[in-house]
């Protein structure tokens, strides 16, 4: 699809954090299970324990994988490791991506900053192209930036 169709609006996600976080949620989970069922000595209380423990552990890296931001013509909805918010392009002055930030960051008009986890630095060159598309969605469908308030970069 072109830049111009719906291709613009498909969803900013890790490129290599989600399937990690992913994999290593199937990992702790089976792994935690198998070593549970395999293990000779353990009594139940034991084994009810380590799987209760990788399940745990599998829900948290399940979340760190969920992280995306969903684009519409209406705005974005952001969701995080724990949260995941509304916005319309309107509300949102600036995009930050700088050298040193793990992810962008939003600057919005009611003053807030929001981080968007699903545009990653640790992607290189595809998190960096993500942060453009952001930018140009921000530009097309927010509202014109007033003079001396920040444009997005």
């Amino acid at each position: 699809m072109s830049a111009t169709g719906d291709d613009r609006f498909r969803t900013f996600r890790g490129r290599f954090g989600t399937p990690t976080a992913y994999g290593l949620a199937l990992l702790c989970a089976g792994g935690c299970t198998f070593v549970a069922l395999a293990a000779s000595t353990a009594d139940t209380a034991n084994r009810i324990a380590i799987i209760v423990f990788g399940l745990l552990g599998a829900v948290i890296a399940w979340r760190f994988g969920a992280v995306r931001a969903v684009p519409d013509p209406t705005g974005l909805t952001v969701v995080n490791y724990a949260t995941s918010r509304r916005l319309a392009w309107a509300e949102i002055v600036t995009v930050r991506f700088g050298p040193n930030d793990p992810w962008v960051h939003l600057d919005l008009a009611d003053g807030d900053v929001l981080a968007v986890m699903g545009i990653q630095r640790a992607d290189g060159e595809h998190g960096m192209a993500e942060a453009r598309r952001l930018v140009a969605l921000i530009a097309d469908l927010g509202e014109a930036a007033e003079p001396g308030r920040p444009s997005p970069r």
